[in-house]
């Protein structure tokens, strides 16, 4: 399982809301590209990245952002929030962005997912499937969609996507720990490759997510507020992750 470090970016500040509510933000950074450096030094390989304005429709507020993270560091990055059509994919594999996080897209256009899945592979797509109460929500988390995520995800199965990323917002900035029963489920019912998000709050709960799944494990696990809040030491959890 790799650990993947989280910067979300809105108005090109670099932030974590709490259960997603966007007023209620801490700032972390105003150079988010410096973390992005940051992380790199302490041995991460991928870097989950999110446009909250984006997912807003509030287009290109954090291009500069995006382009200097992109610019500064050798990290893969996969990149979400407001990817709804084809140009948007066409841009951002144009500047040099490794994977793309479809998440609104997934559940009102299926068609641009199939599009995707044939131009860009089904290693570069990655479905983002955020729920509260076991509702996905869409649209920065601010619109219920009325999908179940387990009805959503055999719909992904189905359509041949690999790899998703499932977060409990319930959990999601709260530093409460990840929703071990929903992962355990996912892992025993789909070959996805699962990314954990939500609530990660110490070393324990990576490590506790990196023992799930029989056969298929976790593929990985995001975290941000606990690595701003110095929760969690990333070079030393890289480390935990590679002697387990």
């Amino acid at each position: 399982m790799i650990l993947i470090p989280a910067v979300d970016l809105l108005d090109n500040t670099a932030v974590r809301l709490f259960k997603g509510n966007y007023d209620e933000k801490t700032v972390y950074s105003t150079e988010p590209w410096k973390l992005a450096e940051g992380f790199e030094r302490n041995g991460a390989t991928l870097l989950h990245l999110v446009d909250l304005n984006g997912a807003r429709n509030q287009i290109g507020v954090n291009s500069e952002s995006i382009s200097k993270i992109r610019k500064s560091t050798n990290l893969k990055i996969q990149l979400g929030g407001g990817i709804r059509d084809k140009e948007k994919l066409e841009y951002y594999d144009s500047i040099g962005i490794d994977r793309f996080i479809l998440g609104t897209a997934a559940v009102k256009d299926p068609a641009l997912l199939e599009f995707a899945l044939n131009k860009y592979g089904e290693n570069r797509i990655v479905v983002a499937i955020d729920a509260r109460d076991g509702i996905v929500k869409i649209a920065g988390w601010e619109v219920d969609s009325g999908v179940h995520y387990l009805d959503l995800m055999d719909k992904m199965q189905k359509a041949g996507i690999r790899n998703i990323i499932f977060t409990d917002i319930a959990q999601d900035g709260t530093l409460a720990g990840p929703n071990l029963k929903a992962y355990k489920e996912i892992l025993s019912k789909y070959n996805f490759q699962v990314i954990a998000s939500g609530g990660i709050s110490s070393l324990r709960d990576i490590m506790a997510l990196s023992s799930l799944g029989t056969p298929i494990p976790m593929f990985g696990v995001i975290t941000g507020k606990a690595l701003y809040e110095g929760k969690i030491d990333l070079a030393e959890a890289i480390t935990s992750l590679g002697a387990d």
